[in-house]
């Protein structure tokens, strides 16, 4: 059972997965960080002065909360520009590889 346990590893790159996943939780807390550190105050003049966190769009009863939802898009697109350039660059070197 063991043996089975290692070849798994070896095969599915076990190892690889984790330090992918440590690093994309370090990724995803820079890109929030550049998001509402640096991003969202350059656009709160655009607010008019409110916290763009707190931006709310009122239609009634009903409360939608547009700057959260502005902020969480941004640090969605961030993440994935940065996973795009990443995986593209592995993609490349592999082809090079197979050269």
């Amino acid at each position: 059972m063991l043996k089975d346990f290692l070849a798994f590893i070896k095969e599915y790159n076990v190892v690889g997965i984790a330090i992918a996943f440590v690093m994309g939780a370090a990724s995803n807390s820079l890109a929030k960080s550049l998001v509402d550190d640096i991003v969202m105050p350059l656009l709160n003049p655009l607010l008019s002065g409110i916290a763009w966190q707190e931006a709310v769009l009122q239609l009634g009863p009903i409360s939608l909360r547009w700057g959260a939802f502005l902020g969480e898009l941004l640090h969605f697109l961030i993440l994935a520009f940065v996973v795009y350039i990443v995986v593209r660059k592995i993609v490349k070197k592999k082809e090079q590889s197979k050269k």
